[in-house]
Formats: C-alpha cells, sequence, structure tokens
C-alpha cells in the first residue's frame, strides 16, 4: 500500500466515516476511493487532491534529482 493510500485510510477511519461518506462529501466515486485505498495507480491526481483537501492536507510535486 503506498503513503497515500495508507493516510487516506488511517484519515477515514479516525474520523469515523465510511468510504461512501467519505467518496460522497470529497466529491469523488465510492469506486475511485476503494481503488485509492487499495493502493492502485491512478492518473487522476485532481481526484486524489480533492480526497487529500477534504481532510485539510495537500499533495505536494517534488522533483527527484538523482546524484551521481
Amino acid at each position: 500500500m503506498n503513503k497515500i493510500a495508507k493516510q487516506v485510510k488511517e484519515l477515514r477511519k479516525k474520523y469515523r466515516l465510511t468510504q461512501s461518506e467519505l467518496a460522497q462529501r470529497a466529491g469523488v466515486g465510492l469506486r475511485f476511493l476503494r481503488e485509492l485505498e487499495q493502493g492502485k495507480p491512478t492518473v487522476r491526481l485532481d481526484k486524489v487532491q480533492q480526497v487529500i483537501n477534504f481532510f485539510g492536507y495537500h499533495v505536494d510535486v517534488i522533483k527527484n534529482e538523482k546524484h551521481l
């Protein structure tokens, strides 16, 4: 499970929300939320951001620099 998936699942449980409740409140589909929590790779960063924003967090993109 990736870090975002784990964090979303932990936050959802902390706030005692079902997947259905979180999906509805965050404005994403239930299937998307289930797949996100399972760590399925997605190119829908906008939807990941919607879920993360619900909890007051945001996603940052950091350049990965390779050192030789």
